[in-house]
């Protein structure tokens, strides 16, 4: 079954600006695209199935029966649209072609050196990741967008709360009101935690109810178009004790001396050493258990991870990050702020 909404009129978005400029980061004379985010990114289409193949002066998207007509109408000139069929011909005259290990099966390229004995398939990774970093002004106005949902979404859990709802029943409220709000869906499954629950950083909602001094800890999205928001509040159903201020003071804290130092050229080591430095004045260092953030667009988890325990990368003009640190006391309470922000200077 094919959802004819998934299929979106094509804008630019692109930050690669010509095929040959992708093959130069390859490193290769040809490459294939597999994957079904960096297919969407490069033709604007949501598909199911197909391959983009990339020579130096041309992009092919071949598709089946099911998509030829809505990709023919949609997709940006220069991009020829083919059948899945046409596939074989064009590959069988490539001598090289680079192509997504990590997205095609050890099954699928086995049968690939079968079928294309004169071809040379060589292994990259991340190729067009690298360029979806750096977001256009299109892409930045979607996920915006998203943000903005996102933001209204939590602005009514204060009031979702005065009901005692049981995590999932708050879980499904914020689902409803993203589709209300105009998103595709939600980025990912909420997370949404009562209590003791909250010191665990990817609790799974569950039947519990909220009780009156319960610390309540939100961590949802909104996609818009595509683009993902990511956000975490927390949220006091009683006067919150003497620790739990002193936590949320740390994290809060945390969160703005990593935002203040966000800049085109500053590494992700310098922004976790920051955070993790005010964590370390409170005695909270420990507890901070995951990477400081992470990049957000197309996907929710994309391009660089905010940790000493990733590649030190250097964050880019117009790339989307999160800044979330927690601080999570096993069998108490656990408490997470998060914000995204686009690199601008």
């Amino acid at each position: 079954m094919i959802a004819e909404k998934s299929l979106w009129r094509y804008s630019r978005i692109m930050m690669i600006k010509s095929p040959s400029q992708l093959l130069r980061l390859s490193k290769t004379q040809t490459f294939l695209v597999s994957d079904l985010t960096n297919i969407r990114y490069l033709t604007g289409l949501d598909l199911s199935y197909g391959f983009v193949l990339v020579s130096q002066r041309s992009w092919r998207l071949f598709v089946d029966d099911r998509y030829i007509e809505a990709a023919t109408k949609s997709v940006k000139n220069e991009i020829q649209v083919l059948n899945i069929d046409d596939l074989e011909k064009y590959l069988n005259k490539c001598k090289e072609c680079g192509f997504e290990s990590d997205n095609v099966t050890v099954e699928q390229l086995r049968n690939w050196k079968r079928k294309y004995k004169n071809t040379k398939f060589v292994r990259r990774k991340g190729i067009i990741e690298e360029f979806r970093r750096s977001k256009s002004e299109i892409e930045l106005k979607r996920f915006r967008r998203a943000q903005r949902i996102t933001k209204e979404m939590l602005r009514r859990v204060t009031s979702a709360l005065r009901s005692f709802p049981t995590e999932k029943d708050l879980a499904w409220k914020l689902e409803t009101w993203a589709r209300e709000l105009g998103a595709d869906s939600l980025s990912f499954d909420p997370i949404v935690a009562f209590g003791t629950n909250t010191s665990c950083p990817h609790h799974h909602p569950t039947s519990r109810r909220l009780k009156k001094g319960h610390i309540v800890q939100i961590d949802v999205g909104a996609r818009y178009k595509g683009y993902c928001a990511d956000r975490s509040e927390v949220f006091f159903t009683d006067q919150p004790t003497g620790l739990q201020k002193k936590v949320y003071r740390a994290v809060e804290e945390a969160k703005d001396a990593a935002l203040e130092k966000v800049v085109s050229g500053v590494t992700t080591h310098a922004l976790d050493k920051a955070a993790r430095k005010v964590l370390s004045k409170y005695d909270f260092e420990e507890y901070f258990t995951h990477s400081l953030g992470h990049g957000v667009g197309l996907e929710i988890h994309e391009g660089v991870l905010l940790t000493e325990n990733a590649p030190n990368t250097k964050l880019r003009k117009n790339e989307i990050v999160t800044i979330e640190p927690g601080v999570y006391l096993p069998g108490k309470f656990g408490i997470r702020l998060e914000e995204e922000i686009v690199v601008l200077k």
